[in-house]
């Protein structure tokens, strides 16, 4: 082997090596930018992606609860179990099971998922039905919504017909009980 035939081995060699260095390099980078972009996903981006789907959501007070994801808001989901259907406080859900991989970010959303906790109440308060409102604390109230206020929901209960104002902030779901 010649002299020239020894420095073309040397460098090809040297050029392999940089080849292998650059992909390592471009690897590490693509798995910086993937951890820095994953870092925006937000769990209601999930939900998102996730609606039409069966999943199994925690809820404080109430436990797992298995539906099919049929709304996402900011604040609040849409869960379709069997005969009932479940709007759920999104601050009261503590885990999630069998969601969607993927995520679709807020810009693509409809501007309907603005609509907060208390346009999803006002719709069950329009349609009369009977719900029961499971609170954070784990109680339980039936009855029928009557009105839903800014931050707090009426609830007419029982045969005497008391009213229970329900914060916001004390409700995990409520459930349909048509």
């Amino acid at each position: 082997m010649s002299w020239e035939d020894e420095l073309f081995a040397l460098f090809d060699d040297l050029e392999g090596q940089a080849g292998t260095l650059a992909a390592v390099e471009r690897g590490a980078e693509h798995a910086d930018r993937s951890r820095a972009e994953y870092q925006t996903v937000t769990l209601a981006s999930r939900l998102m992606a996730s609606v039409g789907t069966e999943v199994v959501i925690g809820v404080t007070g109430v436990g797992p609860v298995t539906g099919t994801v049929d709304r996402v808001a900011g604040e609040w989901l849409l869960l379709a179990a069997g005969q009932h259907d479940w709007v759920v406080s999104a601050d009261a859900v503590t885990t999630v099971e069998r969601a969607s991989v993927r995520s679709i970010p807020e810009v693509a959303w409809s501007p309907l998922t603005r609509l907060g906790l208390g346009s999803a109440l006002r719709r069950i308060a329009e349609a009369g039905e009977r719900c029961l409102l499971h609170l954070r604390d784990g109680s339980r109230h039936e009855g029928t919504l009557r009105r839903v206020g800014a931050d707090f929901c009426e609830l007419v209960e029982g045969d005497d017909r008391r009213t229970i104002l329900v914060p916001f902030t004390a409700l995990a779901a409520a459930q349909s009980r048509a």
